[in-house]
């Protein structure tokens, strides 16, 4: 007998970007473009969202997958970037994803604070369009980085 089947399919990387103002998410989307950076997005307004999504991802079926990075402001309402960074680095079944912080804040003790708590990079959020691209584009060498390490070790 020749049993016919299809393998599940690991799904493909994406990135989460949480971001609650639209104006920001827009730019982000835009700066994404212009740097060819053609990923799957997906997007949680806050951070309880966030955390909901990323729990819900971890603990579901064989079609579930956490992101490959998440791109997380600081400033959020509800559960701050802060307090979402500080759960997904310390539960083991998010604690490797890399957490890149795009924030307006450049005070130090948030930048101090993110990367004591395994933030892989601290960006703050530039105003011209053109810096927002060249961050875009940082944050893709970092993906492809990233990318071409996992396959390596697959």
């Amino acid at each position: 007998m020749n049993a016919e089947y299809s393998p599940i399919e690991k799904p493909a990387p994406y990135i989460l970007v949480v971001e609650d103002s639209p104006i920001d998410f827009e730019i982000i989307m835009r700066s994404f473009k212009k740097a060819s950076f053609n990923v799957p997005i997906h997007r949680c307004q806050n951070g309880d969202d966030a955390l909901g999504f990323l729990m819900a991802q971890k603990n579901g079926g064989p079609n579930s997958a956490l992101p490959t990075v998440v791109l997380l402001d600081l400033n959020l309402p509800g559960t701050d970037g802060r307090e979402v960074l500080k759960v997904i680095k310390s539960d083991p079944g998010t604690s490797f994803i890399p957490v890149i912080i795009l924030s307006t804040s450049n005070n130090d003790n948030d930048v101090e604070y993110c990367l004591s708590h395994g933030a892989n990079k601290y960006f703050m959020k530039p105003i011209s369009p053109d810096d927002f691209v060249s961050t875009i584009s940082v944050v893709k060498s970092f993906w492809e980085a990233l990318l071409s390490h996992q396959s390596v070790s697959s």
